[in-house]
C-alpha cells in the first residue's frame, strides 16, 4: 500500500483528523472566496486572531471544554467584528485598521489568560491547534459549521453574490444588504471557530484563504471558483495529513503548508496564472 494512503487507513485518529479537515475545507474555503471578493482578506485573519480571548476565557471556567471553548471564541469573534464596525463608523479609522488594532488587543488578552490560568502546553494548543488529536465531538462541532455554511450558501447565494459585488444595491432597493453582511461575517466567525478545533487560532485561516486564493487561478467563472476553492482544501488537507504523518511533521503547519504550496504553483502555471498570463501577453499583436 503507497505512504499517503496507509496512515488513513490504518490509524482511526487519521481518519478523523481528515474528515474534520475535509469538512472544514468544504465550508470555509467558499467563504474564502467571498471574502477575496469583498477584499476582505486581512479581516478573515484579523477575526482569527480575535477569538482567542473567547476561547481562552470558556477554558478558564469550563476547562477544556470544546462546546465552551467554542461558544467563547464564537462570542469573542462576533464580538470584535462589530467593534470593528461601530469604530470605522464613529471615529475617523476604516474598518481594516479597527480590526488591525482589535484584534491585536485581543490576541494579547487571551495569549494572557491562557498563560496565566493554563500551560505551555495549553497555549500552544490553542494557538496551533492539534488535528490529530481531534475527537468524535469536535469532528461533530466542524460538522455542524460546514453544515450551516453550505445550507447558507446554497439559500441565499444570489444576494451574497450581490451584495460582495455591489454592496450598495441590496440597501437601495430595501433587500436587507446589511442582514447579508452580518450573516456573512457571522459564518466567517463560525468557520474560523470550527477551525480552531483543528489549526489554532493562529492557522485558521490557512484554510480559508489559501484555498481561495489558488482557485482564482484556474477560473473566473464564480460556482466553478467555489467548487475549485473546496476541492483544493481537501487536497491541501490530504495531502498534509499524509506527509505530517511520513515524516512526523507537525499536522497543521504541513496542511497549511500544503496549500501554500499549491497557491504558488497556481498562481505561476495556472491558466490565470504569471506564466499563461505573460504568454498571452506576448501573442497579443505589436501596435
Amino acid at each position: 500500500m503507497d505512504w499517503w494512503l496507509r496512515p488513513f487507513v490504518e490509524f482511526a485518529f487519521m481518519r478523523r483528523a481528515l474528515a474534520a479537515c475535509c469538512a472544514l475545507s468544504l465550508s470555509s474555503s467558499p467563504i474564502g472566496v467571498f471574502l477575496t471578493l469583498r477584499r476582505m482578506s486581512l479581516m478573515g485573519d484579523a477575526t482569527a486572531h480575535a477569538v482567542l480571548p473567547g476561547v481562552a476565557l470558556g477554558f478558564v471556567f469550563a476547562g477544556p471544554s470544546i462546546l465552551a471553548m467554542s461558544l467563547g471564541g464564537f462570542v469573542a469573534g462576533l464580538a470584535v467584528a462589530g467593534l470593528a464596525g461601530v469604530a470605522a463608523r464613529f471615529t475617523v479609522l476604516r474598518e481594516d485598521a479597527s480590526f488591525a488594532a482589535l484584534y491585536l488587543i485581543a490576541l494579547a488578552f487571551g495569549v494572557l489568560l491562557v498563560s496565566v490560568h493554563g500551560t505551555q502546553v495549553d497555549l500552544m494548543h490553542m494557538l496551533f491547534g492539534s488535528v490529530l488529536a481531534i475527537d468524535r465531538e469536535g469532528c461533530l462541532l466542524v460538522a455542524a459549521a460546514s453544515t450551516i455554511t453550505l445550507i447558507f450558501l446554497a439559500i441565499g447565494y444570489r444576494a451574497l453574490v450581490v451584495e460582495s459585488v455591489d454592496p450598495l444595491f441590496l440597501q437601495a432597493h430595501g433587500h436587507g444588504g446589511t442582514l447579508f453582511h452580518t450573516l456573512f461575517i457571522t459564518l466567517v466567525v463560525i468557520n474560523l471557530v470550527a477551525g480552531f478545533q483543528a489549526l489554532g487560532t493562529l492557522m485558521a485561516v490557512g484554510l480559508m484563504m489559501l484555498p481561495a486564493a489558488a482557485a482564482r487561478s484556474w477560473t473566473i467563472d464564480l460556482p466553478v471558483l467555489l467548487a475549485a476553492a473546496g476541492a483544493i482544501g481537501v487536497l491541501a488537507a490530504f495531502l498534509g495529513l499524509a506527509l505530517s504523518f511520513r515524516w512526523d511533521f507537525p499536522s497543521g503547519p504541513a496542511i497549511v503548508l500544503t496549500a501554500g504550496a499549491i497557491y504558488v504553483a497556481s498562481s505561476l502555471f495556472a491558466p490565470y496564472g504569471f506564466v499563461s498570463t505573460r504568454l498571452r501577453q506576448a501573442r497579443l499583436p505589436q501596435t
